[in-house]
């Protein structure tokens, strides 16, 4: 396997974004160890805050959420996905799978010990975060959920929505297979209500210096599970089984502007037991809603925890 690093001055002054980098190495069959990087704010024996970003954005993502968890008290975790970020960066498409990605982050994980931990999820961070909790749930007290899936190509709870894997997603998955370029930094611009300014644009393409940077950004939508018998479809079909029992808080914080994911908030509001009764979210954003609403995202988070 083939790995790649982001050369550091990529990273230096980065808009609102002062966090210091910390790295763990961490493992998953058939790979080499791979050092992964994460953000660590806050007090180290507070709760602590897990903020699961998607594809293709990194933890700058977080960077407005983050000041006021840790104002409020908490510690707060945003780990790279391997592929992403300052995490190393595998270069050929097929290295990366979902059963890796979450394989890395457990290693991550257990690593740091983590109890108590509420979740943020949002895009891939949520299969891959409700992976975590399925295999860890006693590590997990409360869970927000935001624009995100989970599906099983299967009638809901586990998984169809409307006519899924639907057009949008069809679209997505054939860019990123036959599309020479990625740019990544439009790309979360496109899906974003808030005008990002030219710097922060910069920022997400950071980790990118040129294509094959990418092949993590790349792989993603290819393995979306679309058909019942998918690998993906069979693993979600299991974390489906432990979220139907998770029976502490579960709160739904999805956009007023994603049509892709917003009927999924009713899935998961229905097939959850400590969703029910909860005071569930619709806040104003486009995909990438953290860009759109941090300051209400954080304030969500913060009242799951408390509850």
């Amino acid at each position: 396997m083939k790995v790649l690093r982001t050369p550091d001055d990529r990273f230096a002054d980065l808009p609102d974004f002062p966090f210091q980098p910390r790295y763990a190495e961490v493992t998953a069959a058939g790979a080499p160890r791979l050092r992964m990087h994460y953000l660590d704010e806050g007090p180290r024996e507070a709760a602590p805050v897990l903020l699961m970003h998607g594809e293709p954005s990194w933890s700058y993502l977080y960077r407005e959420m983050i000041p006021p968890l840790v104002s409020a008290g908490r510690r707060v975790i945003a780990p790279d996905l391997v592929g992403f970020g300052r995490s190393d960066k595998p270069t050929e498409v097929a290295d990366y799978t979902y059963a890796r990605h979450v394989e890395w982050c457990s290693s991550l994980l257990s690593s740091l010990d983590l109890r108590g931990i509420t979740l943020f999820c949002q895009d891939w961070g949520g299969p891959i975060g409700f992976s975590l909790l399925a295999a860890q749930p006693d590590r997990f007290a409360a869970v927000v959920a935001a624009n995100t899936i989970l599906p099983t190509a299967q009638p809901p709870p586990e998984g169809e929505v409307n006519d899924w894997p639907g057009a949008t997603i069809a679209a997505w998955i054939d860019m990123a297979r036959t599309s020479a370029e990625l740019p990544i930094g439009a790309i979360l611009q496109s899906v974003t209500l808030t005008k990002l300014s030219a710097a922060v644009v910069a920022a997400y393409d950071a980790p990118f210096p040129e294509e094959s940077f990418k092949a993590g950004a790349r792989a993603f939508p290819q393995i979306i599970p679309v058909h019942p018998d998918d690998a993906g479809a069979r693993h979600n079909r299991n974390v489906w089984r432990v979220l139907q029992h998770f029976d502490k808080p579960f709160v739904t914080a999805f956009s007023d502007s994603d049509p892709t994911t917003a009927a999924w908030a009713e899935v998961f509001q229905r097939a959850v037991p400590g969703a029910r009764g909860r005071r569930h979210a619709t806040v104003r954003g486009g995909h990438f809603l953290q860009e759109d609403s941090a300051a209400e995202l954080a304030d969500i988070i913060l009242d799951a925890a408390e509850r």
